[in-house]
């Protein structure tokens, strides 16, 4: 099962593919009109000014800005995409940072840590213990532990010990 980053990860590479391709097919539509109209112009050039033809050139001309900019909004909108998952890898890295910082300096052992990190993401006992095979009975002591290292009462007092440290 894809973790739900990598699941909007997928998603936005999808948008982009697809906004792509309707862009790529909207040039190419805007560059046949106006071929086409440039054509039809040189043929009517002897023959005097044709308000249709005009107005078709412009609708062409109108249709090859609006992909030029349609292009160049999908650009924006890319990098601006880039930017997000950039910081949102800061902000992974610096949480990561802070989680092997605390139960360094709280001394937690190994699967203390575990537990902790099951429990900071929001698992109940019945499912931590489901997730390490371990008696619920083992991972009620290890938590009681990790509340005791880190001086807190609650497994809400320890999600918001952090929230707090990164505001």
């Amino acid at each position: 099962m894809l973790h739900p980053s990598d699941r909007s990860a997928l998603f936005a590479n999808r948008q982009i593919v697809l906004s792509i391709a309707a862009l790529t097919i909207q040039a190419i539509a805007a560059a046949y009109f106006v071929f086409d109209g440039i054509d039809d112009a040189i043929a009517q050039f002897r023959q005097g000014p044709d308000l249709e033809l005009v107005m078709e050139l412009l609708v062409a001309l109108a249709l090859l800005l609006s992909v030029m900019l349609g292009a160049r909004q999908l650009r924006r909108s890319i990098e601006q995409s880039h930017r997000q998952a950039a910081a949102l890898a800061v902000a992974r890295g610096a949480m990561a940072d802070l989680l092997n910082a605390r139960f360094s300096e709280w001394k937690l052992s190994p699967a203390e840590a575990e537990v902790a990190l099951f429990a900071l993401k929001g698992a109940t006992i019945a499912e931590i213990a489901a997730m390490r095979r371990a008696a619920e009975g083992t991972v009620r002591s290890q938590l009681s532990q990790v509340y005791t290292k880190a001086e807190v009462t609650s497994q809400s007092m320890l999600i918001a010990q952090f929230i707090e440290e990164l505001i």
